[in-house]
């Protein structure tokens, strides 16, 4: 296999959700369904929101809602795509999602619309 990838999952976390701390956890566990195929492939996923808000709550902000957010979840995301190999973009509207994409582009960065293109992974094996 090549060398492995640090993998951006990108989709919907906020969208579509008016704040609704339920409907933002199922979003998230949405994106955290794509980290095991990329981690069996061999590469490591990552996900902004396992970064920006634990970094949010040890800012002391109330959660994704707290007008700290913006200082924090799309720059978090975009640090990241400094050090990141590729993003995988999930469907759903997304402006974050949208705008990890746009980066990708701006520098080259691979990006995949689904598991079935990151190399060696597979929604169907395992």
């Amino acid at each position: 296999m090549s060398k492995p990838m640090l993998i951006l999952i990108a989709g919907p976390y906020a969208s579509g959700t008016d704040g609704d701390p339920e409907l933002m956890a199922r979003n998230l566990r949405r994106l955290e369904e794509a980290a095991w195929p990329i981690f069996r492939a061999g590469h490591v996923p990552m996900i902004g929101e396992w970064v920006a808000l634990p970094v949010l709550a040890s800012a002391g902000a109330s959660g994704s809602a707290d007008p700290l957010a913006a200082e924090v979840m799309y720059p978090t995301a975009e640090r990241l795509l400094q050090h990141c190999d590729a993003v995988l973009r999930l469907p759903g509207d997304s402006r974050g999602a949208d705008q990890d994409v746009a980066i990708a582009r701006e520098r080259g960065i691979p990006v995949y619309h689904s598991l079935d293109e990151v190399p060696g992974a597979s929604v169907s094996a395992g």
